[in-house]
């Protein structure tokens, strides 16, 4: 056996800590970019995971909500160095982004009217109403295979836009509906297999396919029940942190719930949010929603970071402290933790049970419902976002007031075919759309 066919030696906890930094920077490209930049990375560079090893792990992420890609990081860390490579791993791969996103919040809320970044945004909009249908058709094409997820898809996107039905209701819904149609026509209702596998061989791994799982991999109800316990103590920390303030307390609450619902990504959970942070709380208004998620999509992280910025806006806009930045920070903070509590915990409780069986993980017939409810979801959100961004001064008593931007109609019609049909990177079509916006507004002399 040749030197590069040896099995990699055991990096240190240390030693892999700049790879997990390096992997928070350049977490670009959501989370179908973020997991080829990890396979590329730990199974053909570096092989501290097998091929297979890597797939078992990301098959049972994609099962789990909340973001899948940060889920894998923890998972492989987890199984390298246990609990303390989970935390490190997870925490790094959205702590850039939250530093970025919370600064970009101060200037936002101190210059957002200025000339600069008011062009900026008119033509980042219409791009993220792009982002979203592409999200639509990308989620749809994957799993509208039949008329029975297309009905299923048409009356969440009914539920929502029309009788103003609460997400959590629907993703309920579309589970029971799923659970009775795998009984009754399990033909119609049957899962995909998630990512499938792969036979290309990079040589030995540190994590092999025959390596038994580590000791601390191995499961017990005592572990299980300390770790719980040991989360939920962490989120009493953060909360008695804040002071007991109101709005930092539902803001937990409310987060903990968004996490628990974020199945089928991040565009699945926006609309979630949206009508609990603006129209509930009050915490930020509905174009301010848009501007926030067109941040987080040219900044680095898992695109569900948006909470960042409606955790920093909400702080500000309640007051939680005297000083604005550290009212923001509090709020970013508190709705930033809260999102992703629940994700570390699902890997190191979950973790072992799932290293036990290293079997092949299906999609069950309530998830593949609730993931066929997720796209008329989406498209709704779609239809919200282009709605404030075509007639900018409408309200819902008169949703077609104000003047009508034609622009941004263009824009958007363009970036969906650069992402459809020529596969344009996300960023380059929203940096693209922002010299329009920026170039239209100081021609026009806003």
């Amino acid at each position: 056996m040749t030197e590069d066919r040896q099995r990699p030696s055991h990096p240190s906890l240390a030693q892999a800590f700049p790879y997990w930094l390096k992997l928070g920077f350049i977490s670009f490209g959501g989370p179908a970019g973020q997991i080829a930049m990890m396979h590329s990375e730990l199974v053909e560079k570096r092989r501290w995971i097998s091929e297979h090893r890597f797939l078992h792990a990301l098959n049972f992420c994609m099962l789990l909500p909340g973001p899948e890609a940060i889920q894998l990081a923890i998972y492989i860390a987890w199984l390298m160095h246990g609990t303390a490579g989970a935390l490190v791993a997870g925490v790094l791969f959205f702590l850039p982004a939250f530093v970025l996103l919370s600064s970009l919040a101060a200037v936002y809320l101190s210059y957002g009217d200025l000339p600069l970044m008011a062009g900026l945004f008119y033509g980042i909009k219409p791009a993220v109403v792009a982002v979203v249908m592409f999200a639509a058709w990308r989620i749809g094409s994957r799993t509208i295979k039949n008329e029975v997820f297309l009905g299923i898809a048409t009356l969440a996107f009914i539920g929502i836009f029309f009788f103003k039905i609460d997400f959590p209701w629907i993703v309920l819904a579309a589970g029971v509906l799923g659970g009775l149609g795998g009984k009754l026509l399990p033909s119609k209702f049957k899962g995909g297999g998630g990512h499938g596998t792969s036979k290309k061989a990079y040589g030995p791994a540190l994590i092999d396919d025959d390596t038994p799982p580590p000791a601390h991999a191995k499961f017990s109800w005592g572990k299980l029940i300390s770790q719980t316990l040991a989360f939920a103590a962490v989120g009493g920390a953060v909360l008695l942190v804040s002071g007991g303030q109101k709005t930092l307390a539902d803001m937990g609450e409310f987060f903990v719930k968004a996490a628990f619902l974020t199945i089928g990504g991040a565009y699945a959970v926006l609309p979630y949010v949206y009508q609990g942070a603006v129209e509930h709380y009050g915490w930020l208004t509905g174009p301010q929603m848009i501007d926030g998620l067109a941040l987080g999509e040219t900044t680095p992280g898992p695109l569900i970071m948006v909470v960042t910025w409606v955790g920093y806006l909400g702080g500000v806009a309640k007051q939680v402290a005297a000083n604005p930045i550290a009212a923001g920070l509090a709020g970013a903070a508190v709705a930033t933790s809260f999102t992703f509590l629940p994700s570390f915990w699902f890997i190191l409780a979950g973790g072992p049970i799932i290293e036990s069986t290293r079997g092949e993980l299906k999609f069950t017939a309530p998830l593949t419902s609730i993931s066929a409810a997720v796209v008329g979801v989406i498209v709704n959100l779609a239809v919200f976002f282009a709605w404030h961004t075509v007639w900018p001064q409408a309200s819902i008593a008169a949703p077609f007031s104000g003047k009508f931007e034609w622009l941004p109609v263009v824009v958007a019609l363009a970036s969906f075919v650069a992402l459809w049909k020529y596969k344009a990177d996300v960023m380059k079509v929203i940096a693209a759309c922002a010299g329009i916006g920026l170039a239209y507004t100081y021609i026009i002399g806003w």
